[in-house]
């Protein structure tokens, strides 16, 4: 018996178990919302039969904004258009939005690990950070936290005062608005949400008592309840994620399952692409090569090839295929067609996922919690309970700490996130294996509180100013590259992380949270102990020690003017002296955005389609 028939077989013996238990169960209603459930995670994305010599367009990667593309440039039914992706379709399985913690454990991560550093990561298994990245169709949408935030509009004014005309807040704000159905949330700035895009977008269908408390206890520091995406960003508010129904909303079932009917669109899965094809004397992009089934394939684009492989992944490309560091890829006998700062500028959110606050009543989630019959049944039945609470993740607050800018009101540096659990609760060991929290920190720290009621509060680091970089191991397209995050290299990053731990620790012990007499874990973190516990450099030491990435890689094929030295892509994308080349992914992003950054990918591929559209306009019309 193949995994997918005995998931699906475990999957149907779930179903009758909670049928049998639950009295209130109504067969019929039941096994309908299961069925939809069960086939809206089936991939139901195969392969082209044939795939053609040349098409007009080859899109390499079908993350994000590569779904986004496909499903854009198809709608001309005269293009032919190619999507390459070295993953796999989803499963039914990555649906449950608690679960995605789970995933990093699958085949749709990538799995990539940095370098040992210095600075950070220092407790976590191997000394290393964990970066898991999507390898599947939707990319990264398939395993992440699905929340779904913009970020500042000052974030998109700096990229245009940087050179990057076109790309102000108010430039690419209706390309959020393009790809968002937000028409089932509540509480929400109308005027700043779509209700008519591919993208569906949805509060989860529960909430514990958490999240009043959470937004009583930012009410009492000053902040507002309100819409983040809307037009101001500062205040406390419930998640927006990425969801249907209850269900994760990934970027192939927003985009890729509506197109598979169109003629002109065709799909190769596990097919890793292992060079852009570039003709020396012109310095034009004309196809790539890539590995399926074992062996070399190669297909040619008439009009561009369009990289969207992720921000590790699209820099790894374009150093094999020639465009890079000229003395790094001299050093690995790469020949050189154009020398560009390709991989540099890498930045990201670093999060502290560890604390745990502990609480009297049961009022919490944790993996024993949300094994009871009615959750269960209430998920499949009703797309309602628990486990529609994207990653565990309930709320959020955009705040700012003594180190913002005092120039900009609405401009904050550090975001909480609130967890209806804490890592005591995780007992199944997902949450953990994703941050890359060793055993031995776990049996320390957790392990004694196992089973006491708990919910956590991450402080993410927004506006970060160390800057990583990823370089090439060797000229072998199958070997992972080697990537320094450079997390806390710049101090004022890790001071300004222990403020936003403290405002964490604060939150739960202000009046609301003391209903339940909320307490923070007292337990060190392994390495710390030497230090006055809850003081700056105890903070700042767990910091270095176990803070984890939020995911949120960007940067390293930075767009700017061909006079910034460290870009590699102008303004409409295009890599600096190479034609028909253009990448279009977070790696494009000259600084991170102060919010989560799946959203803004998603607003670039809208964004770049239209470019596209509109620099090959003769032909459409």
């Amino acid at each position: 018996m193949s995994t997918s028939s005995a998931s699906r077989r475990l999957a149907s013996f779930l179903v009758l178990t909670v049928c049998v238990v639950c009295c209130e169960c109504q067969l019929q209603d039941f096994f309908r919302n299961f069925l939809r459930i069960f086939q809206a995670g089936d991939g139901g994305i195969e392969d082209t039969d044939v795939l053609l010599e040349q098409y007009d367009f080859i899109i390499v990667g079908a993350g994000s904004a590569g779904c986004v593309m496909a499903n854009r440039l198809t709608e001309i039914p005269n293009w032919k258009v190619l999507l390459i992706e070295a993953g796999e379709t989803e499963t039914f399985l990555s649906d449950v939005p608690l679960m995605a913690s789970m995933q990093s454990r699958t085949r749709f991560n990538w799995a990539f690990e940095s370098e040992q550093l210095t600075t950070a990561c220092l407790g976590l298994e191997r000394g290393r950070c964990h970066l898991a990245r999507g390898k599947a169709v939707g990319g990264t949408s398939v395993i992440n936290f699905m929340l779904y935030t913009r970020g500042n509009r000052k974030d998109y004014d700096m990229w245009s005062e940087q050179g990057n005309h076109g790309w102000s807040y108010e430039e690419v704000l209706p390309y959020f608005l393009k790809s968002e159905n937000c028409s089932t949330c509540e509480e929400i700035d109308e005027a700043y949400h779509g209700t008519e895009g591919y993208l569906n977008v949805e509060h989860p269908h529960y909430e514990s008592p958490l999240v009043k408390l959470f937004v009583k206890a930012g009410q009492e520091m000053g902040y507002k309840n309100n819409d983040p995406n809307g037009k101001y960003e500062l205040g406390f508010s419930r998640v927006q994620a990425t969801m249907k129904r209850g269900t994760r909303c990934s970027a192939s079932k927003a985009f890729i399952k509506p197109i598979l009917h169109r003629p002109n669109f065709h799909i190769s899965t596990k097919s890793m692409v292992t060079k852009i094809l570039i003709d020396s004397e012109t310095k034009t992009a004309y196809g790539v090569e890539f590995l399926k089934n074992k062996k070399k394939h190669v297909a040619y684009a008439k009009k561009e090839v369009i990289l969207s492989a992720g921000s590790i992944n699209s820099p790894q490309i374009l150093m094999l295929s020639g465009i890079g560091p000229k003395d790094h890829l001299e050093t690995l006998g790469i020949p050189v067609i154009q020398d560009l700062k390709v991989g540099y500028n890498f930045q990201d959110h670093m999060a502290m996922s560890a604390l745990a606050f502990f609480v009297n009543e049961s009022i919490t989630v944790s993996d024993w919690s949300v094994q009871n019959p009615i959750d269960i049944y209430n998920y499949i039945s009703r797309g309602s309970g628990p486990y529609t609470i994207p990653g565990g993740a309930e709320a959020l607050a955009f705040v700012k700490t003594k180190y913002a800018s005092k120039t900009n009101d609405d401009y904050p540096d550090m975001e909480l996130v609130l967890g209806a659990g804490a890592l005591n609760g995780d007992i199944f060991g997902n949450f953990r294996h994703l941050l890359g929290i060793p055993d031995s920190t776990y049996r320390q720290v957790f392990l004694p509180h196992l089973g006491k009621p708990s919910f956590g509060i991450a402080t993410v680091l927004l506006r970060p100013k160390s800057r990583g970089r990823i370089w090439l191991r060797d000229a072998n397209p199958l070997s992972y590259p080697i990537i320094n995050p450079n997390y806390y290299e710049k101090e004022e990053d890790l001071a300004t992380m222990v403020e936003g731990i403290k405002m964490a620790i604060a939150i739960s012990r202000s009046t609301p949270f003391q209903t339940y007499q909320a307490t923070p874990n007292d337990l060190p973190f392994p390495g710390c102990d030497h230090l006055l516990l809850g003081g700056d450099e105890y903070w700042a030491c767990a910091a270095r020690s176990v803070s984890t990435t939020l995911g949120h890689h960007v940067g390293t094929c930075k767009m700017g003017p061909r006079a910034d030295e460290q870009s590699v892509v102008d303004q409409r994308l295009r890599v600096h002296g190479i034609g028909g080349l253009r990448v279009v992914d977070g790696s494009i992003m000259p600084t991170i955005v102060a919010g989560h950054t799946n959203a803004v990918i998603f607003m670039i591929g809208e964004k770049a389609s239209d470019m596209v559209k509109k620099y090959w306009r003769d032909e459409v019309e």
